[in-house]
């Protein structure tokens, strides 16, 4: 019996591996974007009104865009080694489901199109968006290529949290930079969670070599070394939030048992076999972790606009007279 001939593919099923590569289930990373739109409001509550959501809205769009673009390219360069990886192999590319022409077309025209937006946006936008989309060539294209740098690999790909703390906070007011404490304090907590993927997929692939094969950087890396720089990143992270809590908004303080229990419980997902923390857009699935989260952030968001006197003398701390922002 003669089997039937296969019908071609449909246009969905052709652009399906492109729209794959350029992740948009990664677009909720974006959400660290929040903070800065926070504390900007925080600041400047007379800029709240139908225009400023006008402007973030656009800024968000423009922020996965240029992440996007970031995301292709490292596919397309990545696509060689993920053959080696026991899931990632089966990604469009590798998986020959991608003509490479049109996948760099792909990620030109989003990051074209992304700063075109961020132009709109004002000189800080767009230089924030520009550096964001920078780093993405850095960390994917040689000759520097970061990811493949052992510690420099998690610290250049976290510099986009604070990249994307900046892109909220220059939605809403182009006039100053947020405090650099805090800046400091989200890149390391992004180092974190970083470097709590490679230590889950360092365990998932097993031993040096096979991880080496997959990425250079895992050479010198080992479980115990992981875990020594995640405990870095999460003390600094901490220390410099410290800085900024002592010295602009002590309330805050009262998130510090909460926020010391993300990095707990996460550490908690990142030892599981087969980690969700392989794949943070995996993440939803780990409920309790989104629910403790979501608590977390709105504990930290409702206290920076709530004044304790109390415990200005509790802690025997004066309130700041400093201006908390560097103005241009």
């Amino acid at each position: 019996m003669s089997s039937q001939p296969s019908s071609p593919p449909t246009l969905l099923e052709r652009l399906s591996p492109y729209v794959a590569i350029a992740r948009p289930d990664h677009w909720f990373k974006n959400v660290f974007m929040a903070l800065g739109v926070v504390l900007a409001f925080f600041y400047h509550p007379d800029v709240l009104g139908i225009a400023a959501m006008g402007r973030i809205a656009w800024a968000v769009v423009a922020t996965c865009l240029i992440a996007s673009s970031n995301y292709v390219i490292n596919e397309i360069l990545d696509a060689p080694t993920d053959r080696n990886h026991p899931t990632k192999s089966n990604r469009p590319i590798p998986a020959g489901r991608v003509d490479l022409r049109w996948a760099y077309a792909e990620w030109i025209v989003l990051g074209v199109a992304g700063l075109l937006i961020a132009m709109t946006l004002g000189r800080m936008f767009l230089l924030s968006a520009t550096t964001l989309l920078v780093m993405g060539v850095l960390y994917n294209v040689r000759p520097v290529r970061t990811k493949e740098l052992p510690y420099l690999d998690v610290l250049s790909e976290s510099l986009n949290n604070p990249l994307r703390l900046l892109l909220g906070w220059f939605a809403v007011s182009q006039a100053e930079v947020p405090p650099v404490s805090l800046l400091i304090s989200y890149w390391m907590i992004g180092a974190f969670f970083m470097a709590s993927k490679r230590f889950a997929e360092y365990r998932s692939i097993g031993g040096t070599e096979a991880a080496g094969a997959y990425r250079s950087s895992f050479r010198h890396y080992d479980e115990g070394r992981l875990l020594v720089s995640m405990f870095f990143y999460a003390t600094a992270s901490a220390l410099f939030l410290g800085v900024f809590i002592i010295r602009y908004h002590l309330e805050l303080i009262l998130s510090i048992p909460l926020i010391a229990g993300v990095f707990s419980y996460y550490m908690h997902v990142t030892l599981k076999p087969d980690s969700p923390a392989q794949s943070p857009e995996r993440l939803y699935r780990e409920r309790g972790l989104m629910v403790y989260l979501l608590l977390c952030v709105a504990v930290f968001l409702g206290l920076m606009f709530i004044k304790v006197d109390v415990m200005y003398e509790w802690f025997n701390v004066p309130p700041s007279e400093a201006p908390a922002l560097w103005e241009f």
